[in-house]
């Protein structure tokens, strides 16, 4: 793994256990596609997209 994947590997670990410990509701649902959507992302390995829907699902649960 080169370190731009291990930091997005770490950065995975982190939203989902911010959005384990939220509260459900319309935020943890929003932040629920975004972080499927930066799975998926991350499969494909296309690291720029993975951040990026990573970020938005961070934000919904703001």
């Amino acid at each position: 793994m080169t370190p731009e994947q291990t930091k997005t590997a770490d950065k995975m670990k982190s939203v989902k256990a911010a959005w384990d410990k939220a509260p459900s509701g319309p935020k943890k649902d929003s932040a629920l596609k975004h972080f499927q959507a930066a799975e998926k992302a991350h499969t494909a390995k296309n690291d720029t997209e993975t951040n990026k829907e990573l970020d938005a699902a961070t934000h919904a649960l703001a």
